[in-house]
C-alpha cells in the first residue's frame, strides 16, 4: 500500500480535484483505492457524496473524537465508506474506491489534539507524541487495509498536527498549485516545513519517515492559441529556480465539467463521453494519474 498525501498552504489550487480524480482513475484502472478526507470544507466528500445524502454517515471527526476522549484509537476501517455512483463505475472495471469522509467540525480536533501534547507547540518530550503523530499511519496498518494498493490523503491548507498525521503516515506528496504568484509562494516554505517535521520525529522514533515530495501538479491552467498564458508560464518557471520537482502533465481550467461532476457525485475523469473539452480534460488526469503510478511503482 502506498500512502500519498495531497497538500498546499494555499486552497482553492485544485487540491481536492486532483485528488477525486487521480483516485477515480486509479479505481478504474482496477486499484483498490482508499481516499482521506482530513480537510474541515469536506469538499472530496461532497464530490462523491450530494449533502443531502449524507445525513448521519461516519466521518473521521468521530474517530479523532473517539481518541481525545479515550486516548485508544478506534479502529478506523468503521469509518470506511463505499460512494454507490463511483463504483457502479469502476467496480465492473475490476476497482473500488472508498473513503472515509470529513465534516466542518473537524477544525475543532487541532487544538483538542494539540492540549493532549501540553500546547499548541507539539512538544516532543510529552509522553504521548509518537502516539498521536502516528495516529493515521497505525490506523492504515491495521489488517482491513491491507487490500488497498492507494491511499490518497486530502489535507486542509495547513500544517497543524491533523496534517502532520496524514504526512507521518505517508511515502509521497503532491503539491497542487495554481499557475499565479501567490499560489507558488509557500511551495519552497511547505518544503522546508516538511524537512523540519521529519527531523523532529526521526530524533524521537524507532521507525523512522522520509514522505517524498512527488512533484507540483500545476492546475485550472489556462491556455491561448499559443499555449498556457504567459504569466501563468513565468509562474511555473519558479519551481524550477528552488528545484522542486513537477509532473509534466498540467491540469487546465474546466468549470463546467467540474460543476457537472460535483452534481453526478462522479468525478471529471469518469464523465460520459462529451465535448472536445471535457475529452482534453479526461486526457490530462489520465496522463497525471500514469505519472503518478511511474513514480510510487516499486
Amino acid at each position: 500500500m502506498t500512502v500519498v498525501s495531497v497538500i498546499n498552504y494555499k486552497g482553492g489550487v485544485g487540491k481536492t480535484t486532483v485528488t477525486a480524480n487521480l483516485g477515480a482513475d486509479l479505481a478504474a484502472r482496477g486499484r483498490k483505492v482508499l481516499l482521506i478526507d482530513l480537510d474541515p470544507q469536506a469538499s472530496l466528500t461532497y464530490s462523491f457524496y450530494r449533502p443531502a445524502d449524507f445525513v448521519e454517515q461516519p466521518t473521521i471527526r468521530s474517530w479523532f473524537e473517539a481518541f481525545v476522549a479515550t486516548r485508544e484509537p478506534e479502529p478506523l476501517f468503521k469509518y470506511v465508506l463505499a460512494p454507490p455512483a463511483v463504483n457502479a463505475v469502476v467496480q465492473p472495471l475490476g476497482g473500488h474506491l472508498h473513503l472515509v469522509a470529513s465534516q466542518l467540525g473537524l477544525v475543532d480536533v487541532d487544538l483538542d489534539l494539540a492540549a493532549g501534547l501540553g500546547g499548541s507547540r507539539f512538544q516532543r518530550s510529552s509522553p504521548r507524541y509518537l502516539q498521536v503523530y502516528r495516529l493515521l499511519a497505525d490506523a492504515l496498518a491495521e489488517q482491513n487495509f491491507a487490500g488497498y494498493e492507494v491511499v490518497l490523503v486530502d489535507c486542509p491548507p495547513n500544517f497543524n498536527l491533523v496534517t502532520r498525521t496524514a504526512l507521518v503516515a505517508s511515502d509521497g506528496i503532491i503539491v497542487p498549485a495554481r499557475a499565479d504568484y501567490l499560489s507558488t509562494l509557500g511551495i519552497d516554505l511547505l518544503r522546508t516545513r516538511l524537512s523540519a517535521l521529519v527531523d523532529e520525529y526521526n530524533e524521537v522514533a524507532e521507525r523512522p519517515i522520509n514522505p517524498e515530495i512527488l512533484g507540483v501538479v500545476y492546475t485550472m491552467v489556462q491556455y491561448t492559441s499559443s499555449g498556457p498564458l504567459l504569466t501563468q508560464r513565468t509562474s511555473v518557471e519558479t519551481t524550477s529556480v528552488i528545484e522542486m520537482p513537477v509532473f509534466r502533465q498540467t491540469i487546465r481550467d474546466n468549470k463546467s465539467a467540474m460543476t457537472e461532476a460535483g452534481q453526478r457525485s462522479i468525478p471529471a475523469v469518469l464523465a460520459p463521453q462529451g465535448s472536445p473539452a471535457i475529452e482534453t480534460l479526461r486526457y490530462e488526469i489520465q496522463q497525471l494519474t500514469s505519472e503518478l503510478l511511474a513514480l510510487i511503482r516499486p
